[in-house]
């Protein structure tokens, strides 16, 4: 199928539209109804007309926003009107919801003037915690959103005017760097006179650009001093003193060109004529002003940004509103105001110069990095949210616009736990490893023996780099320099440790100490010689045995087995304890630690007490809540008589016996393991005090299939194979890990040898 029909599907299948409604709250039973409303509502209701303000704390005002229209300028499509926009304005609430949880309602008006639309914006004022104009046509726009800013006590914003100037804007502030230009010398051209072409001219001024050399031009050509047709008092803004008359005159020789007009405005001798390394913004939709193929024909040395995803440098409005919204709302703030959004301008041209992670990577082919096809993050960018929200959030309380004083350290946290609990765990425990790394003066030295592998070599970039620990990479040393080079990793790796066990002057040593180890065990001394030279595992499992490294993760490109039984060989397991592989499953709001998931086929009641021990210690670290133990089985509390069912249930009671501070019980089915309800009908006189968030498998079979499944299936983020009981610090990745998973287990495996676990 085409674009329109994949389009209209989308839109009508199954449940028509793109939203729906939801609650927040259980309502399950009567109880819960008559807290939810009658009697129990009148409370915060009586509370409310007390204190007006506490609006915020008793109800979803403060998380609310309106995305308000009139269908007047619809997209690229005009005036269509209230209905015709729904589908944008539905799309525009999707948007909000997925980039900054920030929950919408869109508000389509049968409104004809803009006194209309204020009456019904100041009407609305009490339910929303913000309002977002949309496609309503200028110059009545401008009216709009002026005076409903000096009317209401919550933030107003028109993202057709201010969206698109501050991605815009922090797109040129980066153009300008990587092109030598300062701001204040550069000649500018904006073609185009409505809301988001009249707001960009602004923002181009508020960022240093010289009023003088900004021309804006319109379908009668430049805006001129003395002219006077087609002119109101937004145009009049920006009248300059120039005998130039046509875009044409005004693109000769200029610095830059911001299109915000109609197709084909722009033709190849105007690109031809304007200065060298032209800065080319052609924004118009669907189509832009001139093609990038266009452009390229005539001018190789142009820098290219569009409205459109299928060219680099997309201005997409999405960089900025959501993130806005939500750093003004954090903080209650009654408006936006310049300062706000001049924040989220270098908040945004700044992440474009940070590492790209590979979440985003996944998502884009071909994005290497800050230059001149990536001047601005990609709308898929989590950090956005973890930057714009509270540099937002920041202006607004030091311009006194906001009601609200938050912590900004403690803002990203909550801030990350809206993107999941994946992002809120591992940014915790990265900058506890970076913390302790400054404390200590040094980093932990973490040998990655798969050195020739990209994955392997574009994680050890990225741990460097964020401070986390020093990588070693073992391989050809040759080799890995050239695929350093190859994929632009020298600025972080060009001092990277590199080893060839195969030629270093340890590899003697190292195989003396593994005849020690293993001269009874079938490894002969030739043996030992060519383990430590040719398996890489076993000579950086070596390094740490002999202090010359603190940890080591393997694993992307071998068999787990194959990638453990080294470490095993020459490090053993400690004492008391039984090795085992556990998994940390992660959803949005939610987290649990499962085991055995990689190590014992059918371990023993005494076995699995320990597991069950070992595991619980780990999640008391890494939760956000209390551990509690659930101890699977296929039983309740001996429903089922069976020798498999009763392990577990003598398991449960040597943890009790052994730990009485841990809250386990068991056996039990998982259902009821994880639901508190379920448990407490059935099975009242159970110790666990809430869901479980630890389950241990009786068995290997049990554990590796309901990881895998939860993680395919129930849609969790698994971090692990978290190894437990090694006496060396080491994890074996699961194969074909990613990036992400890679950098992940890195860094929890340096937390664990940081605090001797």
């Amino acid at each position: 199928m085409g674009l329109r029909e994949d389009a209209l599907n989308y839109h009508s299948k199954g449940r028509k539209g793109k939203i729906e409604t939801g609650i927040t709250k259980e309502c399950k039973n009567q109880k819960d109804i008559t807290l939810a409303y009658s009697p129990g509502v009148a409370e915060p209701c009586k509370e409310i007309a007390r204190d007006p303000s506490l609006v915020y704390e008793y109800t979803a005002k403060g998380n609310l926003v309106a995305v308000v229209t009139n269908g007047t300028a619809v997209l690229g499509l005009g005036a269509i009107g209230p209905m015709a926009g729904k589908p944008v304005m539905e799309g525009k609430a999707v948007l909000f919801k997925m980039f900054a949880d920030i929950d919408c309602y869109d508000i389509e008006l049968n409104a004809k003037t803009p006194e209309e639309i204020i009456s019904a914006c100041r009407m609305l004022e009490p339910t929303f915690g913000g309002i977002n104009l949309e496609d309503i046509k200028a110059p009545e726009c401008f009216e709009v959103e002026e005076q409903l800013r000096e009317e209401l006590d919550i933030p107003v914003f028109h993202d057709d005017q201010h969206g698109t100037a501050i991605v815009s804007a922090a797109a040129l502030i980066n153009a300008c760097e990587i092109t030598g230009r300062n701001i204040a010398d550069v000649i500018c051209v904006v073609n185009g006179a409505g809301a988001a072409a009249i707001a960009c001219a602004q923002m181009y001024i508020n960022i240093g650009l010289k009023k003088e050399n900004l021309f804006l031009c319109d379908s009668k050509g430049v805006v001129y001093k003395g002219r006077t047709e087609g002119m109101n008092k937004y145009k009049e803004r920006f009248a300059n003193e120039t005998k130039k008359r046509t875009l044409a005159e005004a693109i000769d020789g200029a610095d830059v060109f911001c299109g915000l007009s109609v197709a084909g405005a722009v033709s190849k001798e105007m690109v031809a004529s304007m200065a060298k390394n032209p800065i080319i913004f052609a924004m118009a939709n669907p189509d832009p002003e001139i093609s990038p193929k266009d452009i390229k024909s005539v001018r190789s040395d142009a820098i290219i940004a569009t409205g459109r995803s299928d060219y680099p440098n997309q201005v997409n409005n999405v960089l900025g509103y959501p993130y806005i919204f939500r750093g003004c709302m954090d903080v209650l703030s009654r408006r936006i105001n310049e300062e706000m959004k001049m924040a989220a301008v270098y908040a945004i041209a700044g992440l474009a110069k940070e590492d790209i992670p590979e979440s985003v990577t996944r998502s884009y082919e071909s994005i290497s990095g800050f230059g001149r096809e990536y001047l601005i993050p990609k709308p898929f960018d989590p950090r956005l949210l973890l930057r714009v929200a509270p540099a937002v959030a920041k202006a607004a309380m030091e311009t006194n616009v906001a009601r609200k004083k938050i912590d900004l350290d403690i803002y990203v946290d909550q801030l990350e736990s809206r993107l999941g609990v994946l992002q809120s765990v591992t940014r915790k425990i990265k900058r506890g490893v970076v913390i302790a790394n400054r404390a200590n003066g040094k980093k932990m030295r973490v040998v990655l023996p798969e050195g020739t592998s990209p994955k392997i070599l574009k994680a050890a970039e990225i741990v460097r780099s964020e401070g986390i620990c020093e990588p070693i990479l073992l391989g050809n040393v040759n080799k890995i320099h050239d695929l350093i080079r190859e994929a632009k990793l020298e600025k972080n790796l060009d001092q990277v440790t590199i080893i060839d066990p195969a030629v270093d002057k340890n590899t003697d040593v190292y195989a003396s100490v593994l005849l020690e180890k293993r001269a009874r065990k079938g490894v002969t001394r030739m043996g030992a010689q060519e383990l430590i030279s040719g398996d890489h595992h076993y000579y950086a499992a070596m390094m740490v045995e002999s202090g010359h490294a603190d940890a080591f993760c393997s694993g992307v490109h071998h068999n787990y087995g194959d990638a453990l039984r080294p470490a095993l060989q020459i490090f053993g397991v400690q004492t008391d304890k039984v090795l085992a592989g556990i998994y940390m499953l992660l959803w949005k709001e939610r987290s649990i630690f499962v085991a055995d998931a990689t190590v014992n086929i059918n371990p023993s009641a005494e076995q699995l007490a320990q597991i069950a021990i070992q595991t619980h210690d780990i999640a008391k670290i890494y939760l956000s809540e209390h551990p509690r133990v659930a101890m699977l089985s296929f039983s309740n509390f001996g429903s089922t008589k069976h020798p498999e069912s009763e392990k577990v249930c003598r398991a449960t009671e040597i943890v009790k016996k052994l730990r009485p501070d841990i809250e386990i019980d068991g056996e039990m089915q998982a259902d009821f393991a994880l639901s508190s309800e379920l448990l407490e009908r059935s099975y009242g006189f159970s110790t666990l005090k809430g869901p479980a968030n630890v389950l241990i498998f009786p068995d290997l079979t049990s554990g590796n299939v309901a990881y895998k499944l939860l993680g395919k299936l129930g849609g969790a983020t698994t971090i692990g194979p978290i190894l437990t009981g090694i006496k060396k610090p080491v994890n074996v990745l699961a194969r074909n890990s990613d990036i992400e998973e890679i950098v992940n287990l890195i860094t929890f495996t340096v937390h664990r040898a940081q605090n001797g676990m």
